[in-house]
């Protein structure tokens, strides 16, 4: 019988040098076959006879060691191609692995910022910015937060009403009019705050625009009807409101960078904290399916573990480590 090391420094030479795969590949082929020799060395089994039961063993011993699912599939998917060479080589009768996935990993939850820092954002402003992209700015951070807007609905938005628009705000109504995704028209309301920086941006947007076309925004959701525009006078585009949003949560102070989505989430967990009105928020956000805005569930769950851990008297005396 060959020896486990010897088989795999042979297939390594394999990999590296007819399968002219990066070093760096390699390097973690390496790694992964440690591993796998390690566990069978535990058992006291070659290589060569590992068995299905026992890769479905080792798979839940990584995964209750806190290893993510993708750190597992991947390393699953060099144990694979090992087992196959292993059979290419008459070595073994059946692959192991073959059958064998990863755990699923766990949707990660979406990052939304705490209140403190959400009106922090919210609230800031600068004497030293441009007053022109100071307004815009600030407008588009109180209706990202106050409305719960996709960036992509923002961007959507003219400044008045008409057949042709994507999306407009009614400022007397308080309300915004916008098309999400599968073009699904909805409407959300405008907060007292937004509606303020919404007006000081207003009074001063049109000053971008060519002196013929102040006053006149042009019909069917062209860029003289956008909302929010560019010092060119053209719609900002996604990316642009990313960096900007990015950019003013820096100059804010807050400790990580801000993206719009970041502030949909908060818009949604923080409207959940406080009326825990489910499907409500589902209507709000858009979402056709009530299970997309579960997840906000969960959200409010870790603001209130954090609330007990940091109040309870018992949560204190838990993390004291008294009796």
């Amino acid at each position: 019988m060959v020896d486990d090391a010897v088989l795999i420094e042979r297939y390594l030479a394999h990999v590296r040098f007819e399968k002219r795969l990066a070093e760096r590949t390699v390097t973690l082929y390496s790694l992964d076959l440690q591993k796998l020799q390690g566990y069978a060395a535990q058992v006291s089994v070659a290589l060569t006879q590992v068995q299905n039961s026992h890769i479905r063993r080792w798979v839940a011993q990584m995964h209750g060691g806190g290893r993510s699912g993708r750190g597992i599939a991947l390393i699953l998917s060099g144990w694979r191609g090992f087992y196959v060479w292993l059979g290419r080589e008459g070595l073994v009768h059946s692959n192991p692995v073959q059958d064998v996935r990863a755990p699923k990993a766990g949707k990660p939850l979406p990052k939304a910022l705490s209140v403190d820092d959400s009106v922090q954002l919210a609230r800031f402003a600068s004497d030293r910015n441009d007053p022109w992209l100071e307004a815009r700015d600030a407008a588009i951070v109180e209706l990202l937060y106050g409305s719960g807007l996709r960036v992509g609905e923002l961007t959507g938005l003219d400044a008045v009403a008409s057949l042709a628009a994507p999306g407009w705000i009614d400022l007397d109504a308080a309300e915004a009019h916008v098309l999400g995704k599968g073009a699904k028209r909805r409407t959300v309301p405008v907060g007292r705050k937004a509606l303020a920086a919404l007006t000081r941006w207003l009074a001063l947007r049109d000053q971008a625009l060519p002196l013929a076309a102040q006053g006149t925004p042009a019909p069917g959701g062209t860029a003289q009807a956008a909302l929010f525009i560019g010092r060119n006078g053209t719609r900002l585009t996604a990316q642009s409101i990313w960096q900007r949003v990015k950019r003013r949560s820096q100059q804010a102070g807050l400790a990580t960078p801000v993206h719009p989505h970041m502030l949909r989430h908060s818009f949604a967990s923080h409207l959940l904290q406080s009326s825990s009105d489910l499907r409500a928020v589902q209507e709000l956000l858009g979402h056709v399916s009530i299970t997309t805005t579960q997840v906000y569930t969960r959200l409010d769950f870790q603001h209130l573990a954090k609330a007990y851990d940091a109040a309870h008297p018992r949560a204190k005396i838990k993390s004291s480590g008294q009796k």
